[in-house]
């Protein structure tokens, strides 16, 4: 039998549990053209919430429907197959839905993974991952840091986040996180390497935080959250900063606020760049390449918040916008 994790109702707002079921089904047919995989684990990514709402269809991604599996990453191995490119032991990385397993004709979003992994196989779903390509992506393409540079990351302790402080850590910057609870900002900087952190909600406006934990300013800004962040990070921004927008967090089914303060893009001569790793795919095997490297030696950590169980990826998924998660939220299947 096939287990799948359902958009049982659009979530209003951030999502939460009930906004998702499990549905049991047979295992479907393997036809001509097609392969079944083995979903062994599933990533939990925040930015799939955009596609939840209702006419949120773009060129990545259509609009999920409602009742019908929940579009997300796994981390596959195929058991069957009647597709020439694919037989069973491959193992892959893959858009397929929120399931025990998937049928597919090789047109969906897949990245091909060596058939003897190096390291643990969630480290794929993380590091290795579109997690880490994220970071890896940002920081090198469109960040570039120096050993002169104050960087910012906002999520700092989050999947990306704590991938993008430690590569950028290698360039010798400055690194500063912008976290959501002092247990995260001890973590970031005693687990992670970072500089400082700073908290979201601490009394005095975030502005004001970043300029003590930046007092010569941001060169810097890798974005994950958006909103109020990226107004307060905007206003730090020394002349010519480098900004890379990752994500968007605080907004992802609601009403964003600002930022208000866009006219200091100009005054400031800001570069600004948002990404989708989605469009860096024929890149992949450069980035892990770089990244296993970096993990094999040492120089960077993987980590990650595991749960086991297919019915915990509703819960899961809705803690990601508590801030609950330290690292990568994996649920192994």
């Amino acid at each position: 039998m096939m287990q799948s994790v359902i958009l049982a109702r659009r979530p209003k707002g951030n999502p939460v549990e009930a906004d998702f079921a499990i549905e049991v089904t047979p295992l479907p047919e393997v036809e001509k053209g097609y392969f079944l995989t083995r979903n062994d684990f599933i990533s939990l990514d925040a930015g799939f919430r955009n596609w939840m709402n209702e006419d949120s269809g773009d060129e990545v991604l259509p609009a999920m429907a409602l009742n019908e599996p929940v579009m997300g990453l796994v981390l596959a191995e195929v058991i069957e197959s009647k597709h020439v490119e694919y037989s069973p032991g491959d193992k892959l990385m893959a858009r397929f839905a929120w399931q025990t397993h998937s049928l597919s004709d090789g047109t969906d979003f897949i990245a091909r993974l060596p058939n003897e992994l190096e390291f643990n196989p969630s480290a794929y779903m993380g590091v290795l991952g579109d997690t880490g390509m994220s970071a890896y992506f940002g920081m090198t393409d469109i960040c570039k840091p120096t050993s002169a540079d104050c960087v910012l990351i906002s999520g700092a302790g989050g999947a990306v986040g704590s991938i993008a402080g430690q590569i950028a850590k290698l360039s010798g910057a400055r690194v500063v996180g912008i976290v959501g609870s002092a247990t995260k900002a001890d973590w970031i900087c005693s687990a992670l390497g970072y500089d400082a952190a700073v908290q979201r909600s601490g009394e005095a406006p975030l502005a004001d935080t970043i300029r003590e934990a930046c007092p010569n300013g941001v060169d810097v800004f890798f974005d994950n959250v958006g909103g109020h962040t990226l107004e307060a990070a905007i206003s730090n921004m020394n002349h010519r900063g480098r900004m890379a927008l990752c994500g968007a967090i605080s907004g992802y089914g609601v009403t964003p606020h600002g930022p208000n303060n866009l006219f200091d893009l100009i005054t400031k001569e800001l570069s600004v760049q948002g990404f989708m790793t989605h469009f860096r795919h024929d890149r992949y095997e450069e980035a892990r390449d770089q990244l296993s490297h970096w993990l094999r030696e040492g120089i960077i950590r993987s980590p990650e918040y595991r749960l086991d169980g297919i019915e915990t990826v509703g819960r899961a998924f809705a803690e990601l916008f508590a801030g609950e998660n330290f690292g990568k939220t994996i649920v192994a299947v």
